[in-house]
């Protein structure tokens, strides 16, 4: 090992973190990820490049598939500290992660910094003193085979961006993308809400019981009457609400009156232990984390998005208190296997330690057994001990917890079921009642999927039933019909939609996060709580790849893409050929876009049919989504939009009567209200009915109050009383004995919430904004924030040198950003929030406020000594009877104007003309295309 050496990783904690472990010899930078990529904008692209046609995309398809790589201008400083780093080190490691992207890192850097002196790749699987001794006696060479892989992806991801985008830009609207990965993701989301629509609702009724032996009491519900099966959900069809029949007709559906028949009759008669049948269960611990299961679990248990969850991995493994978090393998190393062991021993007892050490192998075909399950270090220091607090300590926890339950010994149970029968005019009655008993814990004493607490999840999960034999008699201590309905397909939460993903091995678990947020970030699905909910855009964009472009859209087809990708990663496959059968082949992309360019009508592109809603046209439209109606005898068209909140599924025949009966009533006067003495209102938008106060001003500058219908209300229902209530909101209901600062109730975009200092927090279900209290406003704030789309204080910096006021680290629905007082700056994007001190913090703000109009500093367009051309002003559509502003002919690039469209992915890159600028700028808010770089 020679001296001066220079070890590069991507990010500053992860540099800090393995500094400590090595001497005054090695000089540890960090790269800030990628040094190269495609190009992100029309200034990226060399000049002599710019008049070629491949260059907007960085791809020459002519030269086999060429890429274009460039360095961008934040990455000129880092490369400058990274080559004067070189001249003084003998020798160079390349240290960054162990996946294909980590490879393809390395790569760049070779290529751009050309290094002279000796050069290694250094890998390991965890940050510790051990693990960077052991890398650094066992360098190896750069694996170009993944590299090529990598680059594969990243060329695909484009191909796809690129062509199809700009056909979707065309017909339906500008903004919208369509991606290798995520298109398939949107595509579930699309088709289970569609299962949803179809779901038609049927009602049945039971029977439950309580029942008493001894002093023991149990409950029991009924499964049979006489030889027959009491219908339950699962035996009516989703489409039609009609109970299916099995094959001897042997299921008998109970309507109200009889069960309440047979009630009467129950509870007059004997009760007696017909049957008892015991089962020994024995449960195995789950394997050990991988990427995608962390993520499910993450989000089941503390509510975790996919992005928060990788993003809080990555800053304890780079803090050297987790192994790798990118990874397909549930291999544990034996040292981790030993110490989890001894630890379960320790804390445990013998006898809850494995006869035999577990070691898990993956069922994932293109899984790499050579790198190991997300783990603690080796030292598995408790998680009280770690200095670590919030989200951070419980993600922590969640990985300790269940690494060492792997180790721990099978929990032995015994389920016992029974069936007591009554006799009744139409048979006996059959009731069963089931229990489970837990023999030993075994793991579960330390993790219970999806619970946070073990012992809690214990009690929970025991149900005892009394020890009685055949022919015993029960007594009887009461009993009630119960009413049911069918309940349609749940939606995907993010959690499930990462499961599925994963079972039908599309993308890879290292991508499924930013799968997610794209999906999110493009308004192509939105929360409801935990679930994600397709927007009528969402279903455009899907219908449309369904109908011409089925492949891109096919789990089967998207899933083969991930193995070639391995196949060329393990040297299997020629990724050449590969690349020209997909876009160049008979069959191909190019090819395909251009045939189907010519069959696409915008107009039926914009436009959805649902069966179940007959005389009903959907459109999607530059303000949202609408609808017209046709009324079937008299011909007459209704025009009206959809509430944004308004899910797809939501639309029935009902909801769609009270939108179409809202637009023909127009305006209804509910009075005036007596402090200011204006009319009230009630209409109906696009963001569905609202309460407005006053009446069309002659002066355009007076905004009249507006207030949004809480949730619950029927619009139908609202009288001059109730209008006024809710023009109280935002209602004060009263000052934090803290702060004595107001708190008030009010409803927005997403719903009802309470506000106290611009802390927001959503009110629960069984909360209504115009009842909530000044307590339970105060029980909520006691809460942890949750992260939502709203901004959330990700770190505390202290007070600023000057002004003494806070300065925060917040992440909010486009990134971190910091915040004092007014001014909010962005952090840059390799960034990390642990990384960024105080010092940084003001001079990100000092140039915030430089830059910013208001405050009498330059535009943002161009900055003083920058020879960059001015950015291009986005032109607003002028108001209706207005005179439209000249597009202005000077372009972004500085070249003449390009005929291409612009930006199809949301990266940036090469544009025409200042509008097209404008509609660069709209697009780069929605993600890049599936795979991006770091």
């Amino acid at each position: 090992m020679k001296k001066n050496a220079l070890i590069i990783v991507e990010s500053p904690t992860k540099a800090k973190t393995i500094k400590k472990f090595l001497g005054k010899d090695f000089t540890v930078l960090a790269c800030m990820g990628h040094v190269r990529d495609l190009p992100g904008k029309a200034s990226e692209i060399p000049p002599e490049l710019k008049k070629e046609k491949w260059s907007r995309i960085g791809i020459n398809v002519a030269d086999n598939f060429k890429p274009l790589y460039v360095i961008p201008p934040q990455k000129h400083k880092t490369l400058a500290e990274i080559r004067k780093a070189m001249k003084e080190a003998e020798v160079l490691y390349l240290a960054t992660d162990e996946d294909r992207e980590g490879e393809s890192i390395s790569w760049h850097l070779l290529e751009v910094l050309k290094p002279k002196m000796p050069t290694k790749r250094m890998v390991f699987h965890e940050i510790t003193n051990k693990a960077i001794k052991d890398a650094l006696d066992s360098p190896r060479d750069l694996d170009e085979k993944l590299v090529r892989a990598q680059e594969t992806r990243r060329i695909l991801d484009r191909l796809v961006g690129y062509t199809v985008s700009p056909l979707i830009w065309k017909k339906i609207a500008f903004g919208l993308s369509a991606g290798r990965v995520q298109s398939v993701a949107l595509k579930a989301l699309v088709d289970l809400e569609r299962e949803r629509m179809s779901f038609v609702m049927a009602n049945y009724w039971g029977i439950a019981a309580e029942l008493r032996k001894g002093e023991e009491p149990f409950e029991a519900k009924l499964t049979h009457l006489g030889d027959k099966k009491v219908a339950v959900g699962k035996d009516f069809d989703e489409k039609t609400g009609k109970l299916v029949q099995n094959k001897d007709n042997s299921i008998i559906l109970l309507n109200e009156p009889d069960a309440k028949t047979l009630l009467g009759e129950a509870q007059k008669g004997t009760w007696t232990v017909a049957e008892i049948d015991e089962k020994p269960v024995t449960r195995r611990p789950a394997p050990p984390f991988i990427t995608s299961t962390l993520q499910q679990e993450a989000n089941r248990k503390l509510g975790l998005s996919a992005r928060d969850t990788m993003r809080i991995a990555q800053t304890l493994y780079e803090r050297g208190f987790i192994t790798y978090m990118r990874t397909d393998s549930v291999n544990l190393a034996e040292s981790a296997i030993q110490g989890s062991r001894s630890l379960v021993k320790k804390l445990y007892g013998a006898e809850y330690v494995s006869d035999a050490p577990r070691r898990y192998t993956s069922k994932s075909k293109g899984a790499q057994e050579a790198h190991e399950a997300i783990r603690p270090s080796l030292d598995f220091t408790p998680p009280q001990d770690m200095g670590l607090g919030g989200r951070e300590l419980a993600l922590y926890e969640m990985i300790w917890m269940r690494t060492i339950a792997t180790q721990m010994a099978d929990s032995k149970q015994l389920q016992v079921s029974a069936s007591v029968e009554v006799k009744t005019s139409k048979g006996p009655a059959r009731f069963h009642a089931s229990g489970l008993k837990i023999i030993f814990p075994g793991f579960l004493r330390a993790y219970v999927e999806g619970y946070d607490d073990p012992e809690q999840a214990l009690g929970e999960r025991e149900r005892f039933l009394p020890d009685f034999k055949v022919g015993d008699t029960v007594k009887h201590m009461k009993s009630e019909v119960t009413e049911h309905e069918t309940k349609p397909p749940a939606r995907y939460s993010e959690a499930a939609l990462i499961q599925f993903l994963e079972k039908e091995g599309v993308g890879r678990p290292s991508t499924y996060a930013s799968i997610v947020s794209t999906i999110l970030d493009r308004g192509y699905a939105v929360r409801n709580g935990n679930a994600l909910v397709p927007t009528f855009t969402g279903f455009v964009v899907t219908e449309l790849l369904r109908k011409h472009f089925p492949d891109l859209v096919n789990t089967q087809f998207t899933s083969l893409m991930e193995e070639k990708l391995d196949e060329i990663a393990e040297g299997k496959l020629a990724y050449l050929p590969y690349l020209k059968e997909f876009y160049l082949g008979k069959n191909g992309l190019e090819a395909k876009v251009a045939a189907e360019d010519k069959k696409i009508v915008p107009e039926e592109a914009r436009s959805l049919h649902f069966d179940q809603l007959k005389n009903l046209e959907i459109f999607v439209g530059k303000y949202g989504a609408y609808f017209i109606y046709t009324d079937p005898k008299t011909k007459e068209q209704v025009k009206a939009s959809l509430p944004e909140s308004m899910a797809p599924s939501d639309l029935n025949a009902e909801s769609i009567k009270s939108l179409i009966e809202q637009v023909k009533k127009g305006a209804t006067s509910l009075g005036t209200e007596p402090v200011s003495g204006l009319p009230m209102f009630l209409k109906t938008g696009s963001y569905g009915p609202y309460i407005q106060l006053g009446d069309i001003p002659t002066d355009p500058k007076v905004k009249l109050k507006r207030v949004s219908i809480p949730k619950g209300i029927d619009p139908n229902g609202v009288d001059e009383k109730l209008a006024r209530r809710i023009l109280e909101l935002p209602r004060l209901l009263g000052h934090h004995p803290d702060t004595g600062k107001e708190i008030r109730a009010s409803v927005g975009r997403f719903g009802p919430y309470v506000v106290h200092e611009k802390d927001y927090r959503s009110l629960k279900k069984d909360d209504a904004v115009l009842d909530v209290t000044l307590p339970r406003a105060l029980e909520l704030f006691a809460q942890p924030k949750g992260r939502g789309r709203r901004s959330a204080v990700v770190r505390a910096l202290g007070e600023h040198p000057e002004t003494k006021s806070p300065v925060e680290i917040l992440e909010g629905p486009y990134g971190l950003y910091v915040k004092h007082e007014k001014t909010n700056a962005t952090i840059p994007k390799e960034k990390k929030p642990e990384d960024v001190t105080m010092e940084e913090a003001v001079k990100l703000l000092a140039e915030k406020e430089l830059l910013s109009p208001s405050k009498g500093g330059r535009s943002k367009g161009k900055a003083k000594g920058q020879g960059a051309p001015k950015a291009a002003k986005a032109a607003k559509t002028p108001p209706s009877g207005g005179k439209k502003k000249k597009t202005p002919k000077k372009i972004l690039s500085g070249t003449k104007k390009a005929k291409e469209p612009a930006n199809p992915t949301g990266e940036k890159h090469a544009v025409g003309s200042r509008t097209e600028a404008k509609l660069a700028s709209r697009a780069r808010k929605a993600a890049a295309s599936d795979g991006s770089a770091r």
